[in-house]
């Protein structure tokens, strides 16, 4: 087992450039199955979502070559197999955008429900909802999502989300893309992934209107063409190593940035007391006083964003006096809660709202990575922490952040990667 140890109470000093975007990088590769011959992406970030991904699609047969680090070509030409293995899929929440891709293409996909961290119940029928209005046929058997299109083309449909849903607003556009006619989308989400899904597949020919507001228009066309392509800076990354020198204190430049993705996140900073100075494309984080309470509820964006919660308790448990911090967009997404209480915070929950009255210090412990964003969380606390902070279920993490350890040990954390014998960790448990 390998674990990370923090070792807390040192201010965070230099600067940390951004990843490409988790969210925008798991839909954009599965678009390319739309597209004929090699497309070009760039600033994929380094990730174990990536690599399941790009493994699904060599699965179903595309060619993928690595370029550099963080370039790959993509041809889905000679694609054929339209069935994913399901040990694969279950890893990875993000394998049913392979469904709307399919969908689009071939009219026809078979494809095991998907994984990913256990955030209460996802259920997937607002994407289903979307690909019947445009003429496919859709269950589920026995974990597996059957679709269908009669004649072999799916036509424009009119589709009001009863949530909004950044899956289903993706997986959508995806199907709709090649589709026959004008497909709507009302109630869609605005995330800038979102934009980011559409920017790629207009430049590969797509003609898709209205990303980034409630309603979207995506008139398909009968082809897609190869291109290149660059995704977005990370914002939830960013969103994380700013609480992380809001927790931490001192002064971080954070690089490849667009700040009004940020936005949010920024003005919640601010009222806790953290300097935010915004340049072209990159922002300045330092804190020097104390940390000041405040409220925070999370919502679609432009709102502060879900994926951030865990980060932002994080620091709240330093914060003087009581905040108020509610969950208004997944069920379960305080399990992390009981690993703070083991480094001495205060936090009771109630529902969807978690009351946190701020402590003078948090003392490092040993604590469990739960999913994604609670085990980046864990390391926004360890690096507050008085003494060592063991965080283990570190391959939740490594889903999302790309070289996090590097990163943080680049600005003056004292954060490394320790390896526990299996011995030793049965004996552990025994």
């Amino acid at each position: 087992m390998t674990k990370y140890q923090v070792r807390g109470g040192v201010p965070l000093r230099g600067t940390i450039q951004i990843s490409g975007a988790k969210n925008a990088a798991v839909a954009i590769i599965p678009a390319a199955l739309l597209v004929n011959g090699p497309c070009r992406i760039e600033n994929i970030p380094q990730i174990s979502d990536v690599t399941l991904i790009l493994q699904i699609l060599q699965d179903l047969g595309a060619q993928v070559r690595t370029i550099n680090r963080t370039t790959v070509e993509i041809n889905c030409s000679g694609v054929r197999n339209r069935k994913i293995a399901h040990s694969t899929a279950r890893k990875i929440r993000a394998s049913y955008y392979i469904v709307g891709a399919l969908l689009g293409r071939f009219g026809w996909a078979e494809v095991p429900m998907p994984g990913g961290c256990d955030l209460g119940g996802r259920p997937i029928d607002q994407h289903i909802k979307g690909f019947v209005s445009m003429g496919a046929q859709v269950e589920v058997v026995n974990g597996i999502i059957k679709a269908k299109v009669p004649d072999g083309r799916l036509s424009g449909g009119q589709v009001y989300l009863d949530m909004v849903s950044v899956g289903a607003t993706m997986n959508i556009m995806l199907a709709a893309a090649l589709a026959d006619g004008m497909t709507v989308i009302e109630n869609a989400a605005k995330e800038p992934h979102i934009v980011d899904l559409a920017n790629f597949l207009n430049s590969m020919g797509a003609n898709i209107m209205g990303a980034g507001t409630d309603t979207i228009k995506i008139r398909g066309v009968d082809s897609l063409q190869g291109g290149c392509y660059s995704i977005i800076p990370d914002q939830i990354e960013a969103g994380t190593y700013m609480t992380a020198i809001a927790a931490a204190g001192g002064e971080v430049l954070i690089q490849n940035v667009i700040p009004k993705h940020l936005e949010c996140i920024t003005g919640k900073l601010r009222e806790m007391g953290v300097d935010v100075e915004e340049r072209d494309d990159s922002v300045v984080v330092r804190r020097t006083g104390p940390i000041h309470r405040t409220n925070v509820k999370t919502q679609p964006y432009p709102g502060f964003p879900t994926d951030m919660q865990p980060q932002i308790a994080a620091v709240l448990c330093l914060a003087q006096g009581t905040s108020v911090l509610t969950e208004g967009v997944w069920d379960s997404r305080y399990r992390y809660v009981d690993e703070f209480r083991r480094m001495g915070a205060q936090i009771q929950v109630d529902g969807k709202v978690a009351v946190i009255e701020g402590v003078r210090r948090l003392t490092g412990a040993p604590v469990h990575a739960c999913d994604l964003r609670a085990g980046a969380a864990m390391i926004v606390a360890g690096l507050a922490a008085e003494g060592v902070t063991s965080i283990d279920g570190i391959h939740h993490i490594e889903r999302g952040y790309e070289s996090i350890v590097e990163k943080l040990s680049a600005v003056g954390a004292d954060i490394q990667v320790v390896y526990v014998p299996d011995d030793e960790v049965n004996s552990q448990a025994g």
